[in-house]
């Protein structure tokens, strides 16, 4: 006898513009949403590009907002909002990867708030704190295809405090209006292509395999898939690939858009890791992949006939982990941590910290913080059994 479908609720995004060139049209949707004088916020390595140039001289009275760090922490929102008030602007338009977008949302939040940021924590229902009437509108342009975070509704942020990353959470930080340009995506260094497209599959891999029920994320995450497997490689290899880079693009957004399902036992890790030793965020998923699915192989075998299905693979564990290790090995990704620096004297740390992690509560099969130990120390020594 079927088990009745549970009852659920179903969120999805927001307005999004999608083509080549679409950027152009951002005075006039600054216009329709009557904001006159908007900050750019965006990070220092592109702040110093002419298209940001061209951006702010075709708004009336913008100004620049880019002390960001590629981890951002409070400091940087709370400077931002300083640089919001100060200017008497009046919304926000967020350029760049996932720290910008982030930053972005976090400050569009926090310009109207009278509490601390941290007390907007995804945790039980603090998100009901905020003053959502006195939020800044968002327009999110994503110039990577990885995060996805112009379409959700939350921000990592670093809490220098506790060195550690904490969701902020409000609906309403699901910006109002998207621009997906893939023209802005053309200068991508190889290495940020790769690292941020590996996100982009993890967000929608960890989304299809979190055991929640969401048929709709289900599939949008096995698009999502589909398409980095096609389209991943041609970017990486040819940079000015303008379909690959627009497929990309979209890949990414379906991954942010599924994952509101939720995400598992790689960015439990990855988060941590990223607050403490300031990694890439996309690189350290990339990385710590395998190993996690090697621990959660053995509840995760029904879920493969589906997805190798929509990556045109042979349809067991084994087919699709080892065409994920070749994929990881063509887009020139590290098999290690060590590989990037880091070592295992702090992994007493990691494990609990990933367990606290929202992400955690995803994951396939429950996991101990030793768990989540054990598989950081595998990742950094390369202790995988394939």
């Amino acid at each position: 006898m079927h088990q009745p479908l549970p009852n659920t609720n179903w969120n999805f995004p927001t307005n999004i513009q999608f083509g080549n060139g679409r950027v152009q049209g951002l005075p006039e949707l600054c216009e329709q949403m009557k904001v006159k004088k908007p900050l750019l916020v965006t990070d220092e390595g592109l702040a110093q590009f002419d298209f940001i140039k061209n951006i702010q001289s075709s708004l009336n009275n913008a100004s620049i907002y880019s002390a960001i760090k590629a981890n951002p922490n409070g400091k940087n929102i709370e400077d931002g909002v300083q640089v919001y008030k100060q200017g008497g602007h009046d919304g926000i338009v967020a350029i760049g990867g996932g720290s910008a977008l982030d930053a972005g949302k976090a400050i569009g939040l926090m310009v109207g708030q009278t509490r601390s940021m941290w007390d907007f924590e995804d945790v039980a229902d603090n998100y009901l704190r905020v003053n959502a009437q006195a939020m800044a509108p968002v327009i999110a342009i994503p110039t990577t295809a990885g995060t996805g975070s112009e379409v959700g509704r939350a921000s990592l942020i670093v809490d220098e405090q506790t060195h550690s990353k904490k969701i902020i959470f409000h609906p309403n930080m699901l910006p109002s209006q998207v621009i997906l340009d893939p023209e802005l995506t053309l200068d991508l260094p190889t290495h940020i292509t790769s690292a941020t497209g590996l996100d982009a599959f993890v967000h929608n891999l960890e989304a299809y395999l979190s055991p929640g029920f969401h048929p709709m994320a289900d599939g949008i995450a096995l698009q999502g898939m589909a398409l980095i497997k096609e389209w991943l490689p041609l970017a990486y290899a040819d940079g000015q690939h303008l379909v690959a880079r627009g497929h990309m693009l979209c890949a990414s957004t379906m991954g942010a858009t599924a994952f509101q399902k939720g995400l598992g036992g790689v960015h439990a890790l990855a988060h941590p890791l990223g607050a403490i030793f300031d990694k890439h965020h996309g690189l350290l998923n990339a990385i710590l992949l395998p190993y996690v699915l090697q621990k959660n192989s053995p509840v995760i075998e029904h879920k493969m006939p589906a997805l190798c299905a929509a990556l045109g693979l042979a349809s067991g564990y084994d087919d699709f982990f080892n065409w994920l290790m070749a994929f990881r090995k063509q887009l020139g990704t590290p098999n290690t941590l060590a590989d990037i620096g880091l070592d295992t004297q702090r992994s007493a740390e990691i494990g609990p910290l990933a367990l606290a992690d929202p992400s955690s509560g995803g994951n396939p099969q429950v996991l101990t913080a030793q768990d989540y130990t054990d598989i950081f120390i595998a990742a950094v020594e390369g202790g995988l059994n394939k």
